[in-house]
């Protein structure tokens, strides 16, 4: 079975360098699906699912990328309400939405998503990224999922003016909760290597001064989307 899907053996590092410094890292596996591909991965993969309980699980509710619905999410009622009427639109159908909104048509091109799977059910996902292809496998464009402990989700989006070799780059004022030791108006930098055989993701934070106060990394390297890779 020849997939474009596959899985990240990765590493997490926060560093904070004020008002104290602070620093952890924790293992994690990071999954890179090819959206085309996961109904094939649900038929294909005994501890995969789609939409549906399983040790793996990709639910397109834990993803919520139009804007338009993004910025009504204020409480956790909001978001349960908002998740009942999107339940029958796939991450495909919502992603492809809001890259016409910003002009990119994907066509005959491929789009991956990064990012974490429901875990017996509970799913833990801060950040997700999905990386767009045009039909030459050309990068086109990434958009940045970022959500926060109040179930909120804000999109962020990278496109050619922000590529520069392999790397999107972008400072880019916030205006979200993430954290109480991270006001609202602090800017994200964000630096984002087109994924190959090794993961490269840095998500630096600055002050409004422009001092930068939190680093934060997810490095990995590639592995086959398989079931005995996940079971590792």
């Amino acid at each position: 079975m020849n997939l474009n899907s596959s899985i990240y053996s990765a590493k997490v590092m926060h560093h904070r360098l004020a008002p104290k410094k602070h620093s952890f890292w924790y293992n994690v596996y990071m999954f890179y699906v090819d959206l085309d591909e996961i109904e094939t991965l649900d038929k294909k993969l005994r501890w995969f699912s789609y939409n549906s309980f399983n040790l793996f699980s990709f639910r397109d509710k834990d993803h919520l990328v139009l804007e338009t619905k993004a910025e009504s999410v204020r409480t956790k009622e909001g978001l349960s309400q908002i998740s009942n009427l999107k339940s029958h639109i796939s991450v495909k159908q919502q992603i492809t939405a809001y890259l016409k909104s910003h002009n990119v048509e994907i066509g005959n091109g491929k789009i991956m998503l990064l990012t974490n799977l429901s875990v017996l059910g509970y799913n833990f996902n801060p950040v997700s990224f999905y990386f767009c292809f045009d039909e030459n496998n050309l990068p086109l464009c990434v958009v940045a999922e970022i959500s926060n402990t109040y179930h909120e989700m804000k999109m962020f989006f990278f496109g050619k003016d922000e590529l520069d070799g392999n790397t999107f780059r972008q400072r880019i004022q916030k205006h979200f909760y993430v954290s109480p030791f991270i006001d609202l108006d602090d800017f994200f930098d964000f630096n984002l290597v087109i994924p190959t055989e090794s993961l490269d993701i840095k998500i630096d934070d600055y002050d409004k001064q422009g001092k930068r106060f939190f680093i934060s990394t997810l490095k990995g390297e590639k592995k086959p989307l398989t079931n005995a890779n996940m079971l590792l």
